[in-house]
């Protein structure tokens, strides 16, 4: 595990330094970008003990989801490029949190699993990210949180 850098949750929130934002106020990427932060922040002190990124945890997910997927697979669902995602899935193997084999259909193919310790690791992960999800969610009814997450879907999903 290597090591991550402490995160202030105090220092979740951001601050304006006192300045107007001006036409920023009003931009949806601006404010996509400040929630983005905010949730970052957040998650990268949830996830300090295990020393997972959010891409790791996406790949973790992902794979416990569709035991013997590749990594093509994932680099598609995630828009990953190919190189970055052959990164991921190395360390994530020399973590020992997964494991890769050739397909017995396609010997070009490999298709990745959980490890049991990959599967301990990702519970864990996974009560973190549930406290993570109620500290931002706890700003929103649950009817808004799902109507956020709707609305949000569809400035990536065609």
């Amino acid at each position: 595990m290597k090591p991550s850098k402490k995160v202030d949750r105090d220092d979740i929130a951001g601050g304006d330094a006192g300045l107007r934002r001006g036409r920023l106020d009003g931009l949806l990427g601006f404010h996509l970008r400040m929630a983005h932060v905010a949730l970052y922040r957040d998650f990268a002190a949830a996830m300090e003990d295990l020393g997972f990124t959010q891409k790791q945890l996406a790949v973790l997910e992902l794979v416990a989801a569709n035991p013997g997927t590749s990594q093509i697979d994932l680099a598609a669902a995630l828009e990953t490029d190919r190189a970055t995602m052959l990164g991921l899935v190395e360390r994530l193997e020399e973590r020992d949190l997964i494991s890769r084999q050739p397909s017995e259909t396609d010997r070009r193919r490999q298709e990745l699993r959980l490890t049991p310790l990959g599967e301990t690791r990702l519970a864990e992960a996974r009560a973190a990210v549930d406290a993570h999800e109620a500290r931002l969610l706890k700003h929103f009814s649950k009817g808004e949180a799902d109507t956020l997450i709707g609305l949000l879907k569809r400035l990536y999903q065609e």
